[in-house]
């Protein structure tokens, strides 16, 4: 039975020393690699030191392999737990301890030669069975007495890693339990039960929490070689979370950066940490879901400094094994100057495109009042039609503001065009358009020219613009402001919605202004008159689709006559 159990326990501290093997990078602590050397070395020993009975000189050899733990295990725990708990001791002292280590281990060597370890080892058999009696010499006591020693500094270290930010709890629950194990076996085997030995089962109990601790110490350590660069020359803060969004890890310079994570707990839940989680979850989130892995963050002096504001580029980069992902590791740069450069660009686009706005502006600003002072110029001949162009013109505003389908670039166009209708009668004869009566017929297809003239006219003006959809708007209400719903209007003799939609509204707008003004040939009509007019023109020379815009507009525009008439 005994032997059943040292070989249980030998395969499997000799497995989990091939998972360390396996899963091993050169940031794993020394001293653990040390405690998976000599842990199947001696639970070997153990296993052979009950197949060599009753052999005394096997024995002796077998008790130098099983004392190679007694000796060591314990040290290369503590130098660990030292190192965790982020606990520095000078090389001197470390050197010392291995010194003192190596010589008690040395006296083990002397089993069989001195009784300086052992004064006797007598077996004796009983029942078929044999037993083991050990008569203990001084240096067995000397050997307790430093373990006992190496596992109160130990403890105390743990004690004090509690206290510490950095330092992860779980890790130092973890090695609590090998700790308080070790002495217990030591003093079990010697005071209480000496047939089977505890301490191999102690030792792959070490060997289990080690490597729980490992795989948590992979997320703890920062990165390979260029990462650890970043970190010594002080340029890059790095925090690292778990995949569960515990606090892992930080850098100098990302404490510096964020002084809240000096207190910070290890394994603490990044949304409990103030004025920081939310921001870190937020970049995490970002990676996960638009596949966002860098952010600008702003850091914003006090005002009453003449400091500037400090930018920092914060990239998330997911920590895997090649197979899943461990956690997450945030790396945060001082990205300042880029952002102060890329903020000056910015500026001096800006002024560019204002300066362009400002001069296109004044370029749209003469080029509209050209054409308006053309219009008026023509208008000046017509002795019938003065004010007309701006009169018109105010009534297709109107007349477009209640028709909220038009799109509002399209809108500003036919009224900044709506001048240009009539700029075809500076052809006309000025026996014709100046006559102070009725013209004859004759006189009158001579007038009807003034819509394909004024069409040649625009598009010769505004053939080299840039604004296209303009051109052809202009130029469609100079060319079919006269055409009639149902077909009986020139110049084309268009009907329905073959005339463009400008010119439809133009059409109205332009007929109003004709019916309530006074001309030479005619009194003006009352507003009354000029909407029944209007009105049963509908679906005859006017789009009946515009009915419902007229209706809605017509207030407005008897206003806007009544308006010129008070000034």
């Amino acid at each position: 039975m005994a032997e059943t159990y040292y070989q249980v326990l030998f395969i499997v501290s000799f497995i989990l020393s091939a998972v360390y093997v396996f899963i091993w990078n050169k940031h794993f602590d020394v001293d653990i690699t040390a405690i998976f050397i000599i842990v199947p070395v001696s639970n070997l020993g153990y296993l052979l030191y009950y197949q060599v009975i009753p052999d005394i000189k096997m024995l002796e050899m077998m008790v130098k392999m099983v004392y190679i733990a007694a000796c060591y295990l314990t040290f290369f725990i503590t130098m660990c737990i030292l190192t965790i708990c982020d606990i520095k001791i000078k090389n001197k002292i470390r050197n010392i301890c291995y010194v003192i280590s190596s010589i008690l281990y040395i006296s083990v060597l002397s089993v069989g030669h001195s009784d300086v370890f052992y004064k006797s080892m007598t077996v004796v058999e009983r029942n078929s069975h044999f037993s083991i009696y050990k008569e203990y010499g001084y240096m067995h006591s000397v050997l307790y007495f430093v373990l006992v020693i190496y596992i109160i500094i130990g403890i105390a270290a743990l004690l004090a890693g509690v206290k510490k930010s950095q330092v992860s709890n779980k890790i130092i629950i973890l090695l609590f339990i090998p700790e308080v194990a070790s002495i217990a076996g030591y003093f079990v085997n010697r005071y209480v039960a000496d047939d089977v030995e505890i301490m191999p089962l102690i030792s792959v109990l070490s060997q289990i929490m080690l490597l729980i601790i490992v795989y948590k110490m992979s997320m703890l350590s920062i990165g390979d070689t260029a990462v650890e660069a970043m970190i010594n020359n002080g340029d890059t803060g790095l925090i690292s979370v778990d995949r569960n969004k515990n606090y892992l890890n930080s850098n100098e310079t990302a404490r510096s950066l964020f002084p809240v994570l000096k207190k910070v707990k290890v394994d603490t839940p990044i949304s409990k940490i103030d004025n920081l989680g939310d921001m870190i979850d937020g970049w995490i989130e970002n990676l996960l879901t638009e596949k966002k892995d860098k952010n600008v963050v702003k850091f914003e002096n006090d005002p009453s400094t003449d400091a500037d504001d400090e930018y920092y580029i914060a990239s998330v980069k997911p920590i895997t094994n090649g197979i899943k992902t461990l956690g997450y590791q945030i790396y945060i740069s001082d990205d300042t100057e880029g952002q102060k450069y890329l903020q000056l660009v910015k500026n001096y686009n800006k002024q560019l495109e204002d300066e362009v706005i400002e001069k296109t502006k004044h370029i749209v600003d003469m080029h509209d009042k050209l054409i308006l002072g053309m219009a008026t110029m023509v208008e000046g001949r017509d002795n019938s039609t003065g004010g007309h162009i701006r009169r018109t013109s105010s009534v297709v505003k109107l007349l477009v503001q209640e028709m909220d389908d038009l799109p509002r670039d399209f809108k500003n166009k036919l009224i900044k065009a709506a001048p240009m209708h009539d700029i075809g009668k500076i052809t006309i004869d000025d026996a014709i358009l100046r006559k102070p009566g009725r013209i004859t017929d004759e006189e009158f297809e001579k007038m009807k020219a003034h819509t394909s003239e004024g069409a040649r006219i625009i598009h010769e003006i505004l053939k080299d613009t840039d604004d296209v959809e303009f051109k052809v708007i202009a130029e469609n209400v100079a060319h079919f402001h006269h055409e009639k719903w149902d077909g009986s209007g020139y110049p084309k003799g268009l009907k329905e919605d073959s005339i463009p939609l400008e010119a439809r509204i133009m059409a109205i707008a332009d007929v109003y202004d004709a019916l309530v003004s006074k001309r030479a040939y005619k009194e003006s009509y009352s507003y009354e008159k000029v909407n029944e007019i209007i009105l049963e023109g509908m679906g005859k020379q006017f789009d009946p689709e515009l009915k419902a815009v007229y209706i809605k507009a017509r207030k407005g525009i008897e206003d806007y006559y009544k308006g010129l008439e008070r000034s």
